[in-house]
């Protein structure tokens, strides 16, 4: 329970960090603080503690991603409103309750082996590929391609470390690879779709 109490406050804190983080970080890495990527990262990143807890369960995973990113978006606006801008948080916060669930549940994942690890590895790396691609392709002129290649890398550092060490065996590899390939292509149709709707 403390360590879910630590998630729901860590992202609602570090979502207010990212608005702040906008104006602080340096041109190379912005990106970060407005990017799906970044928080699907901190989503990430704090679901995956939690799933330390060996009490932990699958169902966890998936409420904590859900209010871990929702939280992350509420965390930026009350944090935009606080310097002056506003921020409307209704489609990424649909976006949270729709996506969130999915990316707990991989973080978790993480954790364990053969399928399950290859799923969690596909979406997560998949995410971030499909995050370079887009940036490289779609407005890299005005911020620059170091974030999105960075990002890249992470994504193919994390499918190959999930390969040498917890996805064995020819079908969970080829889940791993091929799913990392189709949840990319598949973030990059509908990150230009949601830029559109915005």
């Amino acid at each position: 329970m403390l360590r879910a109490v630590v998630v729901l406050v860590a992202s609602l804190v570090l979502g207010g960090t990212t608005s702040y983080a906008q104006g602080l970080l340096p041109d190379a890495a912005a990106p970060f603080a407005n990017s799906a990527s970044g928080w699907t990262v901190l989503t990430a990143l704090l679901v995956a503690w939690h799933a330390g807890d060996p009490r932990a369960r699958t169902w966890h995973a998936a409420v904590l991603g859900a209010a871990s990113f929702v939280l992350l978006v509420l965390g930026y606006t009350v944090a935009a409103d606080l310097r002056g801008f506003f921020y409307d948080p209704v489609l990424f916060g649909v976006v949270g309750v729709v996506v969130g669930p999915f990316v707990g549940v991989a973080a978790a994942w993480l954790r364990r082996t053969g399928v399950h690890a290859a799923l969690g590895t596909a979406l997560l790396a998949g995410v971030g590929l499909g995050e370079c691609v887009y940036g490289l392709t779609t407005v890299v002129e005005t911020t620059g391609a170091t974030y999105w290649v960075a990002i890249g890398v992470v994504a193919l550092v994390l499918l190959a470390a999930m390969l040498a060490r917890r996805v064995r065996g020819a079908v969970p590899a080829t889940i791993a690879v091929t799913g990392t390939a189709v949840v990319a292509a598949a973030f990059v149709l509908a990150y230009r779709a949601l830029g559109t709707i915005g």
